[in-house]
């Protein structure tokens, strides 16, 4: 049975196209014939609605991570063949404070997903965090096997590079997540036309040159216009810049990772 690779999507500036990234990187997988679980796990529930899935409260993981209920009750279909969703609902800001008043808070999110993973129905699961390093991103850090961060380019979305890095390195260290990796950097909203966006990808391939992923997400209003729509960019507008870059950074990441 093949394994089950579970990537993180995480960056805690917000705006950086991180919602975009996971929705559209699923469904670019699922496109490939991958079996593919998208997790919302961010309380604004934007990658629900960028679905076209309306927000039910008692849909999301906030039961699971009470102890109520199983991850798998969660599991809705999408109009995407092969893409699978676990809903966000407003709810799920609370989680933030009740975890940490849990024992072994930061494994709660392995701990629950552990099931999904075993089931051998996904070949990749894929978590949009909330745009912060809190308890819920940091329990996605701890139940992922590869960190993939979206990264605008722009000099101040660097600073916070930094920081995530680092909160890799001493959950690695604590043996909380020993086999988590710095999977790749997608950099988004570039801007060809723009000296600062080419210098600040010069920047991050010098720093960690295997790490950033060759395609690089444009600025684009097709992608910022598709989630009102409920839509993915290939439903959308299948011929756009967005679209092409996605569907190219689906085969990267099927390369990468092994996931054919």
């Amino acid at each position: 049975m093949p394994t089950t690779t579970v990537f993180t999507i995480a960056n805690q500036k917000g705006g950086v196209g991180k919602t975009t990234t996971a929705v559209n990187l699923a469904a670019a997988l699922a496109e490939k014939k991958i079996p593919t679980l998208l997790i919302d796990l961010d309380p604004q529930a934007n990658a629900t609605s960028a679905l076209g899935i309306e927000k039910t409260e008692g849909r999301s993981l906030y039961g699971p991570l009470r102890g109520e209920g199983a991850a798998a009750e969660m599991l809705t279909p999408t109009a995407i063949a092969g893409l699978t969703l676990i809903p966000s609902e407003e709810d799920l800001a609370a989680a933030e404070i009740e975890i940490a008043q849990s024992e072994n808070y930061l494994q709660l999110l392995r701990r629950i997903l552990e099931p999904l993973r075993n089931s051998g129905d996904y070949r990749a699961i894929l978590i949009d965090c909330p745009p912060a390093l809190g308890m819920l991103s940091m329990n996605s850090l701890c139940a992922a096997d590869s960190l993939l961060i979206t990264l605008q380019c722009e000099y101040m979305a660097l600073e916070g590079l930094g920081q995530i890095l680092r909160n890799v390195e001493r959950l690695k260290s604590a043996n909380i997540n020993a086999d988590l990796e710095l999977g790749g950097i997608v950099m988004t909203m570039f801007d060809a036309r723009t000296n600062l966006s080419r210098q600040v990808v010069d920047e991050v391939k010098a720093h960690l040159p295997d790490k950033i992923f060759n395609t690089l997400i444009p600025r684009s209003v097709r992608l910022s216009e598709a989630p009102s729509f409920g839509q993915t960019i290939f439903d959308y507008d299948a011929q756009s810049a967005g679209s092409l870059a996605y569907r190219a950074l689906g085969a990267e990441v099927i390369k990468r990772f092994g996931l054919k």
